[in-house]
Parts: C-alpha cells; sequence; structure tokens
C-alpha cells in the first residue's frame, strides 16, 4: 500500500485531512464560498484551524449560509444571539467584524460585478505556483497579501490584517501553498 504524502499541517486529524485533500489551495470563484472563507479566517485569528472547522457547520447555522445579503442585515440583537452559541467563536470583536466586512463585501460585489473579480487582482488573475518543499519555507504574509489587506482596510473590511490575508488566499487558491512533495500540489 502507498502510503499519500500530504502537507505537514493537514496529518493530524481525518476533518484536516478531508479539508485539505478536497478545498484548501482549491482555486474559488464563487462569491458565497469566498465570503464564507473571509469570516472563518478571520475568526481563527489567535485559535488553530482545527477549532474553525469543528465549528464550520454551526457557523454555517449561525451566519446563514453565509449569505453575506442577511449577514449585512444584523443587528445589535442579533449580534447578542450569536454570542450565546456556543456552537461558534464567540468573540464580539470578530462577529461584529463579520456584519461589517458583508457590508462592504456587497460594496465590493455591486463596484466590481463580484468580489471573485475584485479579489482575484492581487494574483492577477491567475493562481500563484509556489514550490516548496518544507513548510518552514511558506511565509505568514507577502507582497500580494500586504496589497490585498490595505485595500481591504481602506473599503472598510476589518480583521483583514495581511496574515489572514494569505491564509485566505491559500484557502480560496490563490496561492498554491502545498509542498511540492503533496499529492494535491499538481492537481490544484
Amino acid at each position: 500500500m502507498v502510503e499519500v504524502v500530504r502537507c505537514g499541517w493537514a496529518t493530524s486529524d481525518p476533518a484536516l485531512v478531508t479539508y485539505h485533500d478536497r478545498e484548501w489551495g482549491v482555486p474559488l470563484h464563487d462569491d458565497r464560498r469566498h465570503f464564507e472563507f473571509l469570516i472563518l479566517d478571520a475568526m481563527q485569528a489567535g485559535l488553530s484551524w482545527l477549532t474553525i472547522l469543528r465549528k464550520r457547520d454551526a457557523f454555517r447555522k449561525a451566519f446563514d449560509g453565509f449569505d453575506p445579503r442577511r449577514v449585512a442585515r444584523y443587528d445589535a440583537a442579533r449580534v447578542e444571539l450569536l454570542m450565546g452559541n456556543p456552537g461558534i467563536v464567540r468573540n464580539r470583536a470578530k462577529i461584529q467584524a463579520s456584519v461589517r466586512n458583508a457590508r462592504a463585501f456587497l460594496r465590493v460585489k455591486e463596484e466590481f460585478g463580484s468580489f471573485d473579480d475584485y479579489i482575484w487582482q492581487f494574483v492577477d488573475g491567475e493562481p500563484r505556483l509556489n514550490k516548496y518543499r518544507r513548510m518552514a519555507q511558506i511565509p505568514a504574509r507577502t507582497k500580494q497579501s500586504d496589497a490585498m489587506s490595505k485595500d481591504l482596510i481602506a473599503r472598510n473590511f476589518s480583521f483583514v490584517g495581511s496574515t489572514i490575508c494569505y491564509a485566505y488566499m491559500q484557502a480560496a487558491g490563490l496561492v498554491n501553498d502545498h509542498l511540492v512533495s503533496c499529492h494535491r500540489y499538481d492537481r490544484v
């Protein structure tokens, strides 16, 4: 039996294996999924990705299937309801940022036609194909994530620092950071 080689971060838990093998790094062109990853990557700040994956279904329910139009209408009462939901990350600043980001997301869609058209400009419309051999080579941020962060902040997004933006770029396939030895490297 041939052992499947994966990126080192994706081997410790079945949820990570599934996410790595099916989603991470696959070029994304769906606005609702873009919004989902923006929320989840912001929620991850200071936490492990595994924690977020385990809460993903609860997040989907709590945030109306990551529908930015619905999330943009959340008021203080809805924020309080979310703060009482043990299935999600109950961080008031992150929840409020999700509502603020939904509003900003809709403005970007209106201006560019889609969030997808807007976000892919940071990599000139093509995934950046990196050729890392060790996890230690993968950066936490790049000049592209710096530019993305700066522009998102100027558009009134929050919890979109460069490190969060780079994690988002990896998840949404704007960059391929699978190690060259990983079975997913050539597939994405």
